[in-house]
């Protein structure tokens, strides 16, 4: 990866700038930092601003043209993530012993109360929301337990799941097909219609995990 941010077009009317350095917790402050940034510019050029893991995508509007101050902050070399401000700390009991907990285990060479142990001590930020309403990538699992997806994932996992995918751990805010690594179960609600907002876990929330 670049020490600095960079940019290139992407599809015929977005731009994808994507942040600078090697470690993904940096990288996703950054991202973070730079999506608040355009966002607060309100241009009218702008469709749609998306944070992902690492990066923002800018969707222009049909026909618009990226406007001067767009561009400028796209080429800011020296972009530094702000303070973000408001960071809410959620905890979520999770009864851990999820279907794929002794394959995750068996994988690592570790026994099943060492992942347990090094889920729950890990402290995790909202790095981005994804895949459904409301599910939040987690970034701070640690590198002894990330685990590819399963090869073929399942039909149906059930709403409160707690997996890991990769680099990442989320909890499932509802019932859907996914092909994450299952190792806990947790009764919360992370996405509501009638809430505002409707997701429960917003990019740059903190998130631990307390077994039960």
């Amino acid at each position: 990866m670049a020490d600095e941010p960079t940019w290139r077009p992407a599809g015929d009317r977005a731009l994808l700038w994507e942040a600078g350095g090697s470690d993904l917790a940096t990288r996703n402050r950054s991202a973070r930092s730079f999506h608040r940034r355009l966002a607060a510019l309100r241009l009218t050029e702008i469709e749609d601003l998306i944070a992902g893991a690492a990066t923002v995508l800018v969707l222009l509007r049909a026909g618009a043209e990226p406007p001067p101050m767009l561009l400028a902050a796209l080429g800011d070399s020296a972009h530094q993530p702000d303070a973000a401000a408001d960071q809410r700390v959620h905890e979520i009991e999770v009864r851990y012993g999820g279907p794929d907990l002794g394959e995750v285990a068996r994988l690592h060479g570790v026994a099943e109360r060492d992942v347990v142990e090094r889920h729950a001590a890990a402290s995790y930020t909202v790095g981005f929301l994804g895949f459904s309403p409301g599910f939040a990538y987690l970034i701070g699992l640690p590198e002894s337990l990330a685990t590819p997806r399963l090869a073929t994932p399942r039909t149906r996992v059930p709403a409160g799941a707690v997996a890991i995918g990769g680099a990442f751990t989320a909890v499932y805010p509802r019932a859907t097909p996914g092909g994450w690594r299952i190792i806990g179960q947790a009764d919360v609600t992370l996405f509501d219609l009638d809430a505002d907002p409707p997701a429960r876990l917003l990019p740059g929330d903190h998130v631990r995990f307390v077994p039960r």
